[in-house]
This record gives C-alpha cells, sequence and structure tokens, in this order.
C-alpha cells in the first residue's frame, strides 16, 4: 500500500481499494450499523413505518413511499453502501457485507439465508497477516425483477441483470445477464427465459459496458 497515499481508509474503501478495516472510523460505522440492525432484529418495530423508519436510517437508499421488507434477522456492515429498490423483499437471514456500494433493483425477491459479499482479501497470505493486513471491496447490482434463491452466495464485482434468476445455493462468481436462469457452483446459464420489455438489448449492453 501507497505510504503516500493521504486518503481516509473509509474513502479507500469506498473506491474498491485496499484499506484497513481496524481503523477507527470504520469500527465507528460498523458499531453504528450494529445498534441499528440490534433494534430492527430483535425489537422490530411493529408496524411498517417503524421497519422503513429503522431502514432509512441503516440503509443508504430506499424508497419510503414503497419500501424494501426484509425480514428479521439481517446483517451487514455499514448498510450506508446498500440501496435497495421500491417493492423489493428479502426472507430471512439476509447477509450483506457492504464495503462497497450494493446496488438492489425494484420488485427483487430475496431467498433465505443469502449472502452477497461486496468484501474480499488479497490472495496472497503475507499480506492478507489475519485482522492486520488490508482488505478491499468491489460493487454488486442485482437488476430489477430478479429472483435470488435461497442459500445463495453473489460474490464481489457481480452483476445481475433484469429479470433473471438465480438458483437456490448458487454461487455467483460472474455477470449475469438479464432474462437468464444460472444455478451451480459456480452458477452457469441453464435456462433462458422470454424476453417481455423492449429495452432489454440496452440493459444488457449497459452491463457490459
Amino acid at each position: 500500500m501507497d505510504s503516500m497515499d493521504k486518503r481516509t481508509e473509509k474513502e479507500k474503501m469506498l473506491a474498491g481499494e485496499l484499506y484497513h478495516a481496524f481503523d477507527k472510523t470504520l469500527m465507528d460505522d460498523r458499531q453504528a450499523a450494529k445498534v441499528l440492525i440490534n433494534k430492527y432484529n430483535t425489537q422490530l418495530a411493529t408496524t411498517l413505518e417503524g421497519r422503513t423508519e429503522l431502514l432509512q436510517q441503516l440503509l443508504g437508499g430506499i424508497d419510503a413511499s414503497d419500501p424494501p421488507f426484509i425480514e428479521p434477522p439481517f446483517y451487514c456492515d455499514y448498510g450506508y453502501n446498500i440501496h435497495m429498490g421500491s417493492g423489493s423483499y428479502a426472507n430471512f437471514g439476509f447477509t450483506v457485507l457492504d464495503a462497497c456500494r450494493v446496488e438492489i433493483g425494484k420488485r427483487v425477491l430475496i431467498g433465505p439465508n443469502v449472502q452477497v459479499y461486496a468484501a474480499t482479501h488479497p490472495l496472497d497470505g503475507h499480506m492478507r497477516k489475519g485482522c492486520q493486513g488490508p482488505e478491499s471491496g468491489a460493487p454488486i447490482s442485482i437488476g430489477d425483477d430478479a429472483w435470488v434463491g435461497g442459500a445463495a452466495i453473489i460474490c464481489p464485482g457481480v452483476r445481475i441483470g433484469n429479470n433473471s434468476v438465480i438458483g437456490a445455493g448458487s454461487v455467483v462468481t460472474k455477470l449475469v445477464e438479464p432474462y437468464v436462469v444460472v444455478a451451480g457452483n459456480p452458477a452457469k446459464v441453464i435456462r433462458r427465459l422470454e424476453r417481455h420489455a423492449a429495452g432489454d438489448e440496452a440493459a444488457i449492453e449497459k452491463l457490459e459496458s
């Protein structure tokens, strides 16, 4: 890591570059998220308005007029890097390591125990150094009307296209184009779905750019 780099560890993290997660600012951010997560998971506001208020405080962006619904327990690192579209739903045990931005589109369905990893570590063990070494991340996006099956794992840097389906238990390691079903470890296309929207080709071009 460049000793001349004057950026904060948080700035490096958000840029998807190597950073030290045990920096005080980042530890404080994670602790603040834990407080809100604990309220969401244990006190559990009994009204939709109460849940929405907590999610507004925790997440980086939601539509309060048509908020997503996340079943507790829900877990994340920071919260402020998660943006979740209107009408989306996540079942029990949704876990997001949001070192980088995680964009979840509109009307997305997320099964139980899905894990989204926008965080990663160096492959070189001498660089990792356990908790003393640096880590990094890469943004993840899940398109509108996607369905992520239970216990699927979404790896750093993955983009999932609109209307695609991720089979239960899959490990997604690369781009998933719109209107396909993928499954397996690593996930591969097993079926192509009928297209209904006129803008699908543009969506593919955007994903590949």
